[in-house]
């Protein structure tokens, strides 16, 4: 496993890269999380599949974002990665706005050999924006101590029903940086928003219908602690109607645990899709 810089088109990412022989499969993690995001699916996969997982732009060690950031400037980044990278016919691995990105993407590249949606690349509403916009407080809050934070980040995610392990621990510690003689978060809230703003740019039926490949949709409809599932089923109606050739599961599982947690039974479903 090999952790290294790779700059495109003049922005650098940071990305973690693992061997394997029978593809490559590519992940991209979701609004506010970094390359870590996606550990039990590396688990999962690597060393059968070369797997990379990066930080999206605005994220972890990658370049800033592009003042007006969106998901079209995610898409466009990753297409550059994969050509600079020299991947023939990648496998993206998508989680919640990592799915609308690897949608569009394998919706323009056609020789994208699979495409695995976790819990996103839906129908965007008030619904989402009720849920999400309350938890990107904590971006901006400066803390004393990289304790502090852990902390506090500790105590929301127990609320929403993640259980704190090593991995998540090492998850968030690294998405932190010293400010002004304390500690904050990596990203700036302002950009986040934008970027989850421009969910609502996303069409499923225009953008799903071009999705050629073999496609594999995880629905987790869990709680989020006292909330709703981020995305209802019915947000996927036009998704799973557009995509040709589609598989789907529907998990207890909530839109965090999906990551945060080992998945036993979507491990299972993604081991047979891809064979």
């Amino acid at each position: 496993m090999e952790e290294y810089l790779h700059t495109v088109n003049g922005q650098t990412f940071q990305l973690l890269d693992s061997s394997g022989e029978k593809g490559t499969v590519i992940a991209i993690h979701g609004l506010t999380g970094n390359h870590k995001s996606l550990h039990y699916y590396r688990e999962l996969l690597a060393g059968e599949y070369r797997f990379i997982s990066y930080d999206l732009r605005g994220r972890g060690n990658s370049s800033e974002t592009d003042p007006d950031t969106s998901i079209e400037n995610h898409v466009q980044d990753l297409i550059a990665l994969i050509g600079s990278l020299q991947i023939e016919n990648p496998i993206l691995l998508g989680y919640s706005m990592g799915a609308f990105i690897a949608a569009t993407v394998a919706s323009r590249l056609k020789q994208t050999r699979a495409l695995i949606l976790l819990d996103g690349a839906a129908k965007t509403t008030d619904h989402q924006r009720d849920i999400v916009k309350p938890s990107l407080n904590r971006l901006s809050k400066r803390h004393e101590t990289p304790e502090s934070y852990v902390n506090e980040t500790k105590a929301i995610y127990t609320r929403i029903g993640i259980e704190w392990s090593d991995v998540v621990q090492a998850n968030v510690e690294y998405e932190i940086k010293p400010f002004e003689g304390g500690w904050k978060h990596k990203s700036d809230p302002e950009q986040i928003l934008k970027d989850f703003e421009s969910f609502y740019t996303f069409d499923p039926k225009e953008v799903c219908s071009k999705v050629s490949c073999k496609t594999l949709l995880v629905i987790a409809k869990g709680e989020i602690g006292p909330y709703p599932p981020l995305f209802l089923e019915k947000d996927y109606d036009l998704t799973k109607k557009s995509i040709k050739q589609l598989q789907t599961i529907t998990d207890d599982c909530n839109h965090y645990t999906l990551v945060f947690h080992n998945q036993p039974k979507i491990n299972e479903t993604i081991k047979s899709f891809l064979s």
